[in-house]
Parts: structure tokens; sequence; C-alpha cells
């Protein structure tokens, strides 16, 4: 073992002249750098920042610390390039001189194959690996030594950052040119729900789900359909009317005269209760009672999202869905779009109270053929494409090419279908049953 001496005056000590314990010593601590900058990297990118972000407003100052360094990544990334290149090419330069110093014929080939071993194995593997699993806390725990860290690389990182941004500019690469959008996509905020596990139940993650879906539905995809709308025509004789009007299971009635594209406003049952009361309801009150609230109309394609905030910002719960023609599609109301994030109160076909499909038996369902593909998909947990036709009706008129006979039976999918009730040119009922695959 080399010892320290005294120097001759002029005499210069050099790295050959260190003593093997002190350069031992050296090379296990800059391995544990390396240890360190490895595993601490995968866990600042693995950590949950939202989390961070909770535990720091709660007032934990590691979580603060490393949110803060966290709210800077170029600086802290820059930094750990800096320490990670250093105690690499340190380690190397010191095995090489312990190699050097052994005498050995065939040192060198140690630093050349045992030092990237060992690098490998223990300074870079493990510590990604622990770090990833225990990400959180390593996070917070390594938050001060990068705050410190960053501070003290601070010139070296804007010096590297400047030559790098030089030379991507011989390439014509130019850093404004590239845009990063540090917010979460809608892809990536679902699968954040989707693996949010027990944090959230299945109801509320399911719920939050529909929410981001709404972008992409429309209103056509859960109106009420033109022939299914019920309203009050003046034309109709009087008692009609009376007759309708009480039996109505409706609190607002489209008013129109002969045809509902000649919509003459839109009625409140409250109001038509006070009239009925005092005995004062006619045809011509009827009329003038409607004409004070003018219907509210949407045009066809317009997207869930939109639709909800104009219902809140218009104060409506009714829209008429209405096609380039101005001819009423449809109708959608503010329940049903409510609906589409709540879903239905239950999930069990057996206990089913959707007013659109009754359970017969188990595995078998009448379905009013006029229920959107969507629903159903969702109360039954079906698959039935929604790219096309958008309700049940649309859908097997579609397969059939005609309007077909009662007791017609259709297969789409994994679902027969037996039509019980054909009116007005369309398909009322159906007997749904699950069949096994072919």
């Amino acid at each position: 073992m080399v010892m320290w001496r005294a120097l001759p005056a002029g005499e210069t000590r050099g790295l050959h002249d260190i003593p093997t314990v002190i350069m031992l010593l050296a090379l296990g601590a800059l391995l544990l750098l390396v240890a360190f900058s490895s595993g601490t990297e995968v866990a600042l990118r693995a950590a949950n920042r939202y989390r961070i972000r909770s535990r720091a407003a709660r007032g934990e100052r590691a979580a603060k610390v490393l949110e803060a360094v966290l709210a800077k990544p170029d600086d802290w990334l820059g930094a750990n390039l800096i320490l990670l290149t250093l105690a690499s090419a340190g380690a190397t330069t010191i095995a090489t001189l312990l190699a050097v110093r052994s005498g050995q014929r065939y040192a060198l080939l140690l630093p050349t194959l045992l030092m990237p071993t060992l690098m490998l194995v223990f300074c870079v593997l493990a510590p990604r690996i622990l770090a990833a699993v225990y990400a959180e806390r390593v996070a917070l725990r390594a938050a001060r030594a990068y705050h410190l860290l960053v501070a003290i690389s601070r010139p070296g990182v804007s010096l590297a950052n400047f030559a790098a941004q030089g030379l991507l500019r011989l390439f014509g690469i130019v850093r404004g040119d590239v845009r990063s959008d540090a917010g979460l996509s809608t892809e990536a905020l679902r699968a954040v729900v989707a693996d949010s596990g027990p944090v959230l139940p299945q109801r509320h993650r399911q719920m939050l789900l529909s929410i981001l879906d709404l972008e992409h539905a429309t209103v056509n995809d859960i109106m009420i359909p033109r022939q299914e709308i019920a309203g009050i025509d003046l034309e109709d004789d009087w008692e009609q009317i009376l007759a309708q009007l009480r039996s109505t299971p409706h609190t607002r009635l489209p008013v129109y005269r002969g045809d509902i594209d000649q919509m003459v406003g839109l009625l409140h049952m409250k109001r038509v209760a006070q009239e009925l009361a005092h005995g004062t309801l006619n045809h011509q009150r009827l009329a003038e009672i409607a004409s004070t609230r003018d219907p509210y109309f949407v045009p066809e394609g317009a997207s869930l999202m939109i639709q909800l905030a104009n219902f809140q910002r218009n104060r409506r719960r009714v829209g008429f869905v209405v096609d380039e023609y101005g001819d009423v599609m449809g109708l959608v109301t503010l329940e049903d779009l409510l609906e589409e994030i709540v879903g239905e109160f239950t999930n069990d076909p057996a206990t089913m109270t959707h007013r659109d499909i009754q359970p017969e038996s188990p595995g078998v369902h009448l379905i009013n053929a006029s229920a959107t593909n969507r629903a159903l998909n969702r109360a039954l947990g079906w698959n039935l494409p929604t790219d096309g036709p958008k309700t049940l009706n649309g859908l097997l008129l579609e397969r059939l090419e005609t309007i077909p006979p009662v007791g017609t039976v259709l297969r789409v999918g994994d679902r027969e279908f037996e039509v019980l009730q054909i009116a007005d040119n369309t398909i009322r009922t159906v007997r749904a049953r699950e069949v096994p695959p072919p």
C-alpha cells in the first residue's frame, strides 16, 4: 500500500500518489452517486404529481419541496445528468488507475468488463426497480437533495443547455418549435380514472368516464325520435285533448297545429292544472298559454357537452333537434342528458327499471325498439354498433332492408331479436334473447 510522504521542493503530487484505500472509498462513493442518480430519476418521473400536490396542500414540507422541483423538469433533469455523467466518468477513471496500480498484465480488462456489469446491475437496474416500486417515497426523500443539487449545478446546466440548443440549431431544430402540453389529454385522464382502483368506487369511476364520453356523443345519440314525441295537436277534438292532458306523464308538452313542424309553443302542465281548476281552459286559452314559452331548438350533431352548457345557460330542460332544413328530428331533454352521466340506478338486468326494457325471463327482455343502442349497451352491457343507426329499430331495419312482418327473427352478434309489434312502418317492440355463438 502506498503511504503519504513529504514531497521535496518543486515536486507535485498526482493521482498515482493517492493511497489505495482513499481511491477505493472514492470509487464506492461515486458508484453510490450513480445509483442515486439512476434511481431518483425514475422516482421523480413516476411520482404521482396529483398526490404530491394534495400532500403539499396539506402542509407537508417534503411534498412542497418536491412539487417545486417537479415544476421545473429541465432544471432537475439537467442536474441529474450532470451528476450521473461526472460520477460515471470518475468511477471509470479510478477503476482504471487501480487496475494499473495492481501491476497485473491483464488488469486493464477488469475496468472494461467488470465496471460496466457492476454499474448496470447494482447502480442502474436495482435502484431503478426499487424506485419504480416505491416511487413516491423515494421522490419525497430525494426532494431536498435535488433542491440543493439544482442550485449548485445551475451554471453548468445553463451552459449545457446553451451548447445543446446551439447544436440543434445546426440541424434546423429550434426549441420554440416544440410544443408540449403539460396537462392531461382526455385519453390520459381516462386512464387515470380507470386505474384509480379502490380510491374511487366503481359507480363514481363510471360517472367520471361518462362525463369524458360526452365529448364524443351528440344529441342524435340520445334524442327521442320524432314519431315518439308526445304533444298536443290543436286541430284534435277538444275532448281528446282533455283526455290527453289528464293522462300524460310529462310535465312539458309541445303544442302544434297539424304537424310538429308547425309548433305553437311549449306547454307546462302546472299552468294547465291552474286553468282546469278555474274552468277557463279551451282551445284558444291553451294556444295562448303554450305561446308564452317559445320552443328551444338544437341543431343536429351538437355535442352533449356543449348542449349541457347550453341548457344551463339558457335555463332550458327540453330542446327540439332540427336538421339543416329546420324540420324536427327528435326531442332531447336535460334528464336524458344527465342519464348519460349517472346511468341507470342498477346494472342488474333482473332488477332493471329502464322505461324501454322489461325483463321477461333470465336472459330474455322485451324492448321498445325506439330505445337508442347506446342506452341498451349501457343498461344491459351489450355491444350493439353505435356508428350507424342510433336506435334498435333503425339497426334492425338496416339489417333487414325491409319492413318485417311480426314474428321475424334476426340475429345481431350474440343476440337474437324477434319482432313482436309493427306500427307506422316502424318496429315498435322486440323480444331479445342471448344465443350461444355458432
